[in-house]
C-alpha cells in the first residue's frame, strides 16, 4: 500500500482568498483602489504598492492595534452551480447575472490568531474595494456570498458567527454514503475537519457534529486540550469529540468506498482531520477511538449540541443591533414574530432563555406572551404575558407568509 502523506497547504488555505464581482468591470476600479481602502475610517495605511503588470496591489494597514497585508489583482470569475444552491438564498435574477459574470477582483490575506476579527475586516475591505458588486466568492470556504450580507456583516459593530468563516459540503456515491467536510477552516489556523461513513438517515446529527465542533475551535481553540464536549445524546451520554490527522485517521477505517486513499490524490489531502467520538471517561483516558457512524442509535430525533458563551453573547449583540427590523415588520399583521428572552434563573447572574410571542410595542417597550413552560424560572408559566425592552432579547424570528428571517438572515429584507 502506498505511504500516505499530508500535502502542502494551497494557497487558498494559507491565506483567505476572496473574489469580488463588479456590476461592471472597467479599468477606473482598479485604479482607485487604494484610495478607497485609505477612505475606511478604521484602518490606517501604512504603506502600498499599486498593481501592475508583473505583481499584485498590496496594502499594509492597522485594524484594531494589529497589522494586517492585503494582496489584490484582476481576475476571470465563473461560478459553481452548487454555489449558487447552498448556505444563502439569491434571487433568480441574481444567480443569472452572476452566471454572466466574467471578471472579479480577487482579494487576499492572511488571518490573524482572531479569525473572526480577520475575516469581519476581509468584508469591509471587500465593500470598498468595489462597492458597486454583485456579491462576493468566498474561494477558500467554497462558496457565494449575497451582496446585501456582505454590506450588512461589513458594516455591522458584530462580528460575524463562527459559521460565516467555514462551508461543510457532502459527497455521496450511487450507495448512498456521505462523506461530510469543510473548507474555510485552514485559514484560520486549524485543520479541515471529516465526517466519514454518514447516510442520509444520520446527515443532518452528523452535519450538527461537525459544526459544532468546528465553532468550539473557532471560539475556544486556546482551551483545546485533544478533546471537546459539546453536546448530549438521547441516553444524556456525553458527546466528547476529538480528532486525527487523516494520514492516521484512515487506519482506522478499512475498505472505505468514499474518502479514502483514491479519494485523496488531488484535494482533501493536505491539513484536515477525521472526527472521532469517545465512548467513556476511559476511553478518553486511553485515546480508544470510537467512529462517528458506531454513535447513530444514540443521536434520537433532537440531539444536544452546545452553543459557546462567545456565540451566544455575540447571538443577543445582533438581536438587538437590527432590532428595528423586528418593529417595521410587526407592522405587517401577515408577519409572525417571536423574540428569545433571557429570564433571570437566579441572583448569580444565570439565564434560561425562551420564546414568547411578540404582541404589541408600547413606547420603547414590548408585550409579549410566554409560549412555553420554563424549566428553571419561578413564578411565570406558559401563556403569561410580560413586558420587555431590547436589552432583555437574545434572539428573534420573523415568519412572513414566504419565508423566515432571523438577525443572521435579515438581508433577505433588503430585497
Amino acid at each position: 500500500m502506498k505511504e500516505l502523506k499530508e500535502q502542502p497547504l494551497g494557497y487558498w488555505e494559507e491565506e483567505s482568498y476572496m473574489l469580488i464581482v463588479p456590476r461592471e468591470a472597467n479599468e477606473e476600479l482598479l485604479d482607485g483602489i487604494i484610495d478607497r481602502v485609505s477612505s475606511l475610517k478604521e484602518v490606517e495605511i501604512k504603506e502600498s504598492n499599486p498593481l501592475t503588470e508583473e505583481s499584485p496591489g498590496r496594502i499594509k494597514l492597522i485594524y484594531q492595534k494589529e497589522e494586517f497585508e492585503v494582496g489584490f489583482y484582476p481576475s476571470g470569475f465563473s461560478v459553481p452551480e452548487f454555489y449558487l444552491n447552498k448556505n444563502y438564498y439569491f434571487t433568480e435574477e441574481e444567480k443569472e447575472e452572476l452566471r454572466n459574470a466574467k471578471a472579479s477582483l480577487t482579494m487576499f490575506m492572511k488571518f490573524r490568531h482572531d479569525a473572526k476579527k480577520s475575516y469581519h475586516l476581509q468584508l469591509k475591505l471587500a465593500v470598498v474595494m468595489i462597492p458597486d458588486m454583485l456579491g462576493v466568492m468566498d474561494e477558500s470556504a467554497e462558496k457565494m456570498l449575497p451582496t446585501n450580507w456582505v454590506r450588512m456583516a461589513a458594516s455591522s459593530k458584530v462580528l460575524p458567527s463562527a459559521n460565516d468563516l467555514y462551508n461543510v459540503q457532502a459527497v455521496s456515491n450511487d450507495s448512498g454514503e456521505i462523506w461530510l467536510h469543510t473548507h474555510g477552516l485552514c485559514r484560520c489556523g486549524l485543520t479541515e475537519l471529516e465526517i466519514l461513513n454518514s447516510d442520509q438517515d444520520n446527515y443532518n446529527n452528523h452535519y450538527n457534529l461537525i459544526s459544532t465542533l468546528a465553532s468550539f475551535l473557532l471560539d475556544k481553540r486556546d482551551n483545546y486540550n485533544g478533546s471537546a464536549y459539546i453536546g448530549i445524546l438521547v441516553n444524556r451520554q456525553p458527546v466528547v469529540a476529538t480528532f486525527k490527522s487523516w494520514v492516521d485517521g484512515l487506519k482506522e477505517y478499512k475498505n472505505l468506498d468514499l474518502g479514502g486513499p483514491q479519494d485523496r490524490e488531488d484535494g482533501h489531502n493536505t491539513k484536515t482531520s477525521l472526527i472521532f467520538l469517545y465512548k467513556s471517561e476511559e476511553d478518553e483516558e486511553n485515546k480508544v477511538l470510537t467512529k462517528v457512524s458506531e454513535f447513530n442509535d444514540l443521536w434520537g430525533e433532537n440531539p444536544i449540541f452546545f452553543i459557546s458563551d462567545e456565540e451566544t453573547a455575540r447571538m443577543k449583540s445582533l438581536a438587538m443591533e437590527r432590532f428595528d427590523y423586528v418593529k417595521e415588520e410587526f407592522k405587517n399583521k401577515d408577519n409572525h414574530i417571536i423574540i428569545k428572552i433571557g429570564l433571570p434563573v437566579d441572583d448569580d447572574g444565570n439565564f434560561e432563555h425562551i420564546w414568547f410571542e411578540l404582541l404589541e410595542f408600547v413606547g420603547d417597550k414590548f408585550k409579549a406572551k410566554l409560549l412555553q413552560e420554563p424549566y428553571d424560572v419561578k413564578d411565570i408559566h406558559e401563556g403569561d404575558e410580560r413586558t420587555f425592552t431590547v436589552e432583555d432579547v437574545t434572539d428573534w424570528i420573523i415568519y412572513t407568509p414566504s419565508f423566515s428571517v432571523t438577525p443572521g438572515s435579515a438581508y433577505l429584507l433588503k430585497r
